[in-house]
């Protein structure tokens, strides 16, 4: 009867042991999932923001596109009022 006892006790303790195993894993998945939902809003900010930086990349080419236009228009324009004036001093 003392050994009935004694596997008893162990079952028991072993019954014991598994819950707080279990008690553990499902910490362990919770602390996963908090984990996980961190990664997953991460990214969402990472793309939201390569998004804007492409945009911002995208805006400031054409700005520079346009200031490029800008800046051969002026030198024509300049070249051009030299030119005139030039013919203007000369042709006396």
């Amino acid at each position: 009867m003392n050994d009935e006892t004694e596997v008893v006790r162990l079952l028991a303790e072993i019954r014991d042991n598994q819950k707080v195993q279990m008690e553990r894993q499902q910490e362990s998945l919770a602390l996963q999932r908090e984990q996980f939902a961190l990664v997953q809003q991460q990214t969402e900010r990472a793309e939201k923001l390569q998004e804007r930086a492409e945009q911002l990349q995208n805006r400031s080419a054409r700005m520079v596109s346009t200031s490029r236009r800008v800046v051969l228009l002026i030198v024509i324009a300049v070249l051009a009022l030299l030119l005139y004036a030039s013919w203007l001093l000369f042709r006396i």
